[in-house]
């Protein structure tokens, strides 16, 4: 077996080492704003750890599957970023740590054809950040790793894409008449990327028979189906936002199965605990997250049911004070509710990231950290190309107002701008938005590959 190779890139300077293990939306936030105030002005060295090779913002990942959103006009380089942003970037996936030695231990990187790119290599911290997010919590599911696709990245939502537009090609092209499952779509998991993609679905089948599978027809041939286990769809969200939710999507010819619980995922279908079948040609996973198994061994440090790292209010790890966790790897007291963590939401993570940047500067002044308070700013989810509905915190009576139309949909947009200025700025984000516009009035409004 070979030995992990220890890099230790700032050995002799004497400069504070911050690792960040995790280029999600909160990890990569806080790299940057990290290496923007403290790598650039070299008050301290600042190191990203990815496996990935490039960053994009996971609550899109319905429209990259459903094809409405061209992933290259989107997503963000980590070599370019850290280059501009006076942070460095390693690419790997880390495995544990060692925390009396306070060493991240990477695995052997490798590229499609499992030839090593590089060892096992091994980088020293004084502070840790684990910001790994999420997976697709399948539930020991049978059939769901073998038949079902998850969207926890942008490969498996442009994989989903590519089998949805060779199912739309195979049936426009056969002689004989569509078998039952063909051309339905079965979406596991009523809750926000479940609903969203339902509602982005009906947009792009749409679009296909208008530039030329004409052989198909959009309300017969295609049927889009949502199964949820709960009694109504968005379960977390409230049941007046669900019932809208439920609506829409019914006018959009989605079909809507609550209470409904999956007991397999076939080849062809899938088999609720009922035994009834329903037929489908792509099945889609998206009930139920958790953390990645990794966790479960990362240090021995203390993880919850669902794999989440325990955190204090300081997003200090329970077992060292020198490792901190955000965003949906973290299972964070919510300040103020009792017995409840905080929901793994983007907004919660970008606030954790923004919280970071300051603990990070008390700790090198050698001042006591500060607890973060989550602040519920509500919940909105997109239904398609015109519409939106959510509900907002009401700063003055404290509860939820229901919104929905365009200024939902103007809301719903400005939170990844919150998320794009936090990595670029002003004006790139200006430019970069200004060029998408001019794309997609030249291009075709879905991906066609």
């Amino acid at each position: 077996m070979a030995r992990d190779r220890l890099i230790d890139e700032d050995a002799g300077d004497g400069l504070h080492r911050i690792v960040v293990v995790g280029g999600g939306a909160g990890g990569l936030e806080l790299a940057t704003r990290l290496g923007d105030t403290l790598g650039k002005r070299r008050h301290a060295h600042v190191t990203l750890i990815e496996k990935a090779r490039t960053h994009f913002w996971k609550p899109h990942l319905h429209e990259i599957a459903a094809g409405t959103m061209d992933m290259g006009l989107y997503q963000t380089d980590y070599l370019a970023q850290s280059h501009w942003h006076h942070f460095r970037y390693r690419v790997g996936e880390a495995t544990h740590i060692d925390r009396d030695a306070r060493v991240v231990h990477l695995a052997p990187l490798t590229d499609e054809g499992d030839e090593q790119i590089a060892g096992p290599r091994s980088f020293p911290y004084d502070t840790l950040i684990v910001a790994i997010g999420s997976l697709t919590n399948d539930f020991g599911t049978p059939g769901v790793a073998e038949f079902a696709i998850p969207l926890e990245d942008s490969q498996q939502a442009e994989r989903f894409h590519r089998r949805l537009l060779n199912a739309s090609l195979r049936a426009h092209s056969q002689a004989g008449a569509l078998r039952p499952d063909q051309l339905q779509v079965a979406i596991i998991g009523g809750g926000s990327t479940g609903v969203e993609l339902a509602a982005e679905l009906p947009n792009t089948t749409r679009t296909l028979i208008s530039f030329g599978i004409d052989r198909l027809d959009a309300s017969d041939d295609f049927r889009i189906i949502v199964i949820e286990g709960a009694p109504r769809i968005l379960p977390a969200l409230s049941e007046k936002l669900a019932a809208s939710a439920t609506e829409q999507l019914g006018k959009l010819g989605v079909q809507v199965r609550t209470s409904a619980k999956v007991s397999e995922v076939l080849r062809e279908g899938v088999r609720l605990e009922s035994g009834e079948v329903i037929p489908a040609e792509l099945v889609v996973w998206a009930a139920g997250v958790k953390a990645s198994e990794v966790l479960q061994n990362f240090g021995g440090l203390e993880v919850n049911r669902s794999n989440q790292l325990v955190v204090r209010a300081t997003l200090q790890t329970t077992r060292d004070d020198d490792v901190f966790a955000l965003g949906d790897c973290a299972a964070c007291p919510w300040v103020g509710e009792h017995d409840k963590t905080v929901p793994p939401r983007a907004q919660a993570a970008h606030q954790q990231a923004s919280h970071m940047v300051k603990q990070i500067r008390r700790r090198l002044a050698g001042k006591p950290l500060v607890d973060w308070k989550y602040r519920d700013f509500g919940s909105l989810v997109s239904l398609g190309e015109h519409a939106t509905v959510g509900s907002l915190m009401d700063g003055l009576s404290g509860g939820n107002v229901m919104v929905d139309g365009w200024f939902a949909r103007i809301m719903y947009e400005s939170l990844y701008k919150m998320h794009e200025l936090a990595l670029h700025g002003y004006w790139k984000v200006t430019l970069s938005t200004l060029a998408r516009v001019l794309t997609r009035r030249t291009e075709p409004r879905i991906k066609f590959h």
